[in-house]
């Protein structure tokens, strides 16, 4: 089972091709197959948010294929689209994309059965990475009943109507909040907790995590932190017998500064706070925090202190159960499944390594790379997951690899086996998360195909078992 480590080095130059104004924006759709009918027996959900329903990477859907072909699952549609790492999201039948194009982040509804675009919405934007990475929206959009919220890359908060794509109301935060571009901009998704839309704003004198009002986007609530904003999502949980919202903040800092907050949702107020953050300047906190029942909460971050979990008294305060440096996940979402949590760790591609782990006493079960053979132009090379991204539907796993491959497979504490895998594209930067609604997948290609010369698109792919 143990893989050997193989590096595929690929030009990380982003090339994009001019692919249309919004106006025309299905001049950038292609449709390839009808989706299969959905079995009678399935079961079926919407992806409202970057991690799904429940902030976990797991999806509830029932009758979803397992093993496809080398080609990958029949492709139903495809769409052009321009800059950004953001998810998509989906609700009702209608996905929402968000992306930056010729200078403008947008904002599509589109069908998520065929593609078809029902309306658009756009603004100006100003924004260059000081890394060299994609020059949009980090943040994925969000959905709660027949409204959508998104944050851009310099942290404009826009709420729209999901049916029709009206803006409802909009709030410049930097220029509110005195926040800063940081590292790679604004990246924290928002949060829906009831009526309250929770932000790790980062902001100036101490503003760290909002709460705004769902309807009238007005301030509600401001938790006042020195930990700025990270680009880990805020979850929710229950602790002791209330309802708390988790925010891993953290991002650009001197001296660096970060760690766990535990807020509720309602009211704002801070109930607890756990330092963790790695002490080099150029570092985040990336990973969403996870909660593993019990008071106690899974952290990781990648550049020194790897990960720990948590565990809160009934007056919340915190102490470390275990700690392991070498179980150090860059940005992906950990998979609470049972008592054990899946992962990959590693700061670079290469060395990356999927993991297993106990969640109550950190006793690492295995990890390792996880690699395949793949027949490349008439010679034989090995893939791996490297810093790739998994999703657990039924009973296996949809793993997407920063390179472009999908792979199903199957994990426990004893390891791993893989059922199938596909090369989708040649692409680095493949840091998104695969939404699953209604049966149907969907990839985000962020850069240009190396392969077949094809520039950044949204995939959907068809998983419904006939």
């Amino acid at each position: 089972m143990q893989a050997k480590s193989f590096f595929l080095f690929l030009t990380v130059k982003v090339v994009f091709l001019s692919i249309g104004d919004a106006r025309d924006s299905d001049q950038r759709l292609i449709q390839h197959n009808e989706p299969s009918s959905l079995h009678p027996d399935a079961r079926v959900s919407n992806w409202t948010r970057f991690n799904g329903v429940n902030d976990d990477a797991k999806s509830s859907e029932t009758k979803i294929l397992k093993k496809w072909t080398n080609l990958g699952p029949p492709l139903v549609w495809e769409v052009r689209k321009g800059e950004g790492y953001s998810s998509p999201a989906i609700f009702n039948e209608i996905l929402v994309l968000f992306h930056r194009l010729e200078g403008k982040e947008i904002i599509e509804g589109r069908s998520s059965e065929s593609g078809v675009l029902k309306w658009s919405h756009s603004y100006l934007v100003e924004y260059k990475d000081r890394y060299g990475y994609l020059n949009g929206p980090r943040a994925s959009p969000v959905i709660s009943d027949d409204l959508v919220y998104t944050l851009g890359v310099t942290a404009r908060l826009s709420c729209l109507d999901l049916k029709t794509g009206n803006l409802k109301w909009e709030r410049d935060l930097a220029e509110e909040f005195g926040i800063p571009q940081n590292f790679f901009g604004k990246g924290s998704n928002p949060l829906v907790v009831k009526n309250t839309l929770i932000i790790n704003l980062g902001g100036s004198k101490n503003r760290s995590v909002i709460g705004f009002d769902l309807k009238s986007g007005k301030t509600k609530w401001i938790v006042e932190d020195r930990w700025g904003a990270s680009y880990s999502s805020p979850t929710i949980c229950q602790m002791n017998g209330r309802l708390v919202c988790l925010v891993f903040a953290g991002g650009e800092s001197n001296p660096p500064t970060g760690g766990l907050l535990v807020i509720d949702p309602v009211s704002g107020e801070k109930l607890s706070r756990y330092p963790w953050r790695s002490s080099n300047y150029e570092s985040v906190n990336a990973v969403p925090p996870t909660p593993i029942g019990g008071n106690r909460v899974f952290l990781s971050e990648c550049y020194e202190n790897g990960a720990v979990v948590i565990q809160f008294d009934k007056e919340f305060n915190p102490f470390k159960v275990w700690q392991n440096r070498e179980l150090n996940i860059h940005w992906m979402t950990p998979i609470l499944k049972g008592s054990k949590i899946f992962g990959i760790s590693g700061r670079h591609q290469r060395g990356a390594q999927l993991f297993c782990v106990d969640s109550n006493t950190g006793a690492v079960f295995w990890r390792e790379p996880v690699g395949w053979d793949y027949e490349m132009n008439g010679r034989t090379i090995q893939l791996e997951l490297f810093r790739g991204s998994i999703l657990e539907v039924e009973d296996h796993f949809i793993a997407l690899s920063e390179l472009g491959s999908l792979v199903s497979m199957k994990m426990d504490h004893k390891g791993w086996e893989i059922q199938s895998t596909s090369q989708l594209f040649f692409a680095p930067g493949t840091w998104t998360l695969p939404a699953l609604s209604n049966g149907l997948l969907y990839v985000m290609q962020n850069e240009f195909d190396r392969s077949i010369k094809v520039s950044p698109r949204l995939l959907c792919y068809d998983l419904r078992v006939k």
